[in-house]
């Protein structure tokens, strides 16, 4: 039977100029649809897992079209709720060489923001479920967002269910009166594996590096491996700590790696050079995602891992949130196949 994953946040409406255009030279925007814990369905419903991701929408025709565009990846949307009156919005621009990609949030007020504790029936989303996946980004909407979060982050608990989180500090979303230091450390308390940087860590939880200096430019193993000692002493039930490491050259060249922390051992990913990136929004997602199937397929951290690192590899090759590969071409780039030849 395959693994069932559940993941829960908001899913907007992508605006994004066409190639390298800037906001003021577009006069057209192509659109897509994206955000964290949906572009993580994506992935896992791609590598052919039962994949449920749980939302709120505007009963319109966005808010419709919105689903169907899931549908179409194969997420399980039955869970979905409707209410409230707009969909979330980003506008994308994509930089190029020394220009960085800019993003204008227009997500106020969104249908997801407004949803109520109590809402859902977490008994009926959860029946069969062996994961559930959250991000920082779905408690710093809104208070009720956080809310609900605590609320299926305890379901989860309650049924035996493994939890992750990406940490994903933005710090431009926590506008509601509370920092991320306040509601986080109860919500991260629930979780098994823990996705973020160090920049996480201290934003979020207020753990830094021990005996490590990680203001030069050049972070050591040893600071990833202290503030992956650190997270699992205060939390007890996290048992993976996980870090992506990426190098930015300039906006079209990227190193990308993965640093993975068990309790006793620290993992490091092979690193890949990705000198022609075509969208990296969503990569993070993508490696979570990727993170997701290893743990639950390989039964080794190690190969979960790179896995995971090379599936993001690949995500920034694919315009969109979503990382739209095949098992089969992730472990083909894993076993050192980047030729990119034609496929007969």
């Amino acid at each position: 039977m395959s693994k069932r994953v559940v993941t829960f946040g908001e899913i907007m409406l992508r605006l994004s100029t066409p190639g390298y255009q800037r906001f003021a030279q577009a006069t057209s925007f192509d659109v897509n649809y994206g955000g964290g814990e949906a572009n993580v369905a994506v992935s896992l419903a791609n590598y052919g897992l039962d994949s449920r991701f749980i939302t709120r929408l505007p009963n319109n025709d966005i808010g419709r079209a919105c689903r169907m565009d899931l549908d179409k990846y194969g997420v399980d949307t039955g869970h979905i709720q409707y209410g409230g009156e707009r969909i979330g919005i980003y506008f994308l621009e994509t930089g190029a060489v020394a220009r960085a990609s800019k993003v204008v949030y227009d997500r106020a007020h969104s249908s997801f923001s407004s949803v109520q504790p109590g809402s859902f029936n977490w008994d009926e989303i959860f029946d069969g479920a062996d994961w559930f996946h959250w991000t920082g980004i779905t408690p710093a909407v809104s208070q009720e967002a956080a809310d609900v979060c605590l609320e299926a982050i305890k379901a989860a608990n309650d049924r035996g269910v493994t939890v992750s989180c990406d940490l994903n500090y933005r710090k431009n979303l926590w506008k509601y009166g509370k920092k991320a230091g306040e509601v986080m450390p109860e919500l991260v308390a629930g979780c098994d594996v823990v996705l973020g940087n160090e920049e996480d860590a201290e934003m979020v939880l207020g753990i830094k590096p021990e005996g490590v200096d990680v203001t030069g430019g050049h972070v050591e193993a040893e600071a990833y491996r202290s503030v992956s000692q650190q997270i699992m002493k205060q939390y007890q039930r996290v048992k993976k700590v996980i870090t992506t490491l990426r190098g930015s050259v300039s906006a079209n060249h990227n190193s990308w790696s993965g640093v993975l922390y068990d309790g006793k051992n620290l993992y490091t990913a092979p690193t890949y050079q990705i000198t022609h990136i075509v969208d990296r929004v969503g990569g993070g997602d993508s490696f979570m995602g990727g993170l997701i199937y290893g743990l639950l397929t390989y039964d080794n951290d190690e190969k979960a891992l790179q896995f995971g690192t090379a599936a993001s590899c690949l995500k920034h090759t694919i315009p969109g949130d979503f990382n739209q590969v095949t098992v089969e071409e992730v472990e083909k780039l894993m076993g050192g196949d980047a030729s990119g030849r034609v496929s007969r």
